[in-house]
């Protein structure tokens, strides 16, 4: 059924949904975990062009994402990380698109109307632009 499914991360309490949801198809189906934190502050949108050091921001993701790999490798996991820096929605697309993947999932927060234009449309602009299919939870 999936072989590679993307997992969204936050670097937040979020992210324990979407995990657990996600861990378990994967122990059902065999499929490996990509798991892919966008860093989008300032220094993230312009670490390339402006050829920067990592900031503690991208240093603390990059350590959270080796945390995370390295526990589920250890539950017999196959899993892989990506740091991608800029825009979540942006980013997540190339990814997806880049890596093969045949599910994304992530995790929303219910926002609604024009708390959505407030808080972005990350989720939103992904489940209609990628072309496999996208496994949204709410997060507690």
């Amino acid at each position: 059924m999936y072989r590679r499914i993307l997992v969204a991360l936050e670097n937040s309490p979020a992210d324990r949904t979407i995990l657990t949801h996600v861990t378990e198809l994967a122990r059902l189906t065999g499929a490996e975990l990509l798991l892919v934190h966008v860093a989008d502050g300032w220094a993230a949108r312009y670490f390339d062009q402006l050829q920067l050091r990592e900031s503690e921001e991208i240093t603390s993701d990059r350590a959270y994402l080796d945390r995370l790999r390295d526990d589920l490798a250890g539950r017999g996991f196959a899993v892989e990380t990506r740091l991608a820096m800029g825009d979540p929605a942006t980013e997540l697309i190339r990814v997806t698109e880049e890596q093969g993947v045949d599910l994304v999932a992530m995790s929303t927060h219910g926002h609604r109307f024009l708390s959505d234009l407030w808080h972005g449309t990350t989720a939103d602009r992904v489940r209609h632009l990628v072309k496999v299919p996208v496994l949204l939870l709410r997060a507690h």
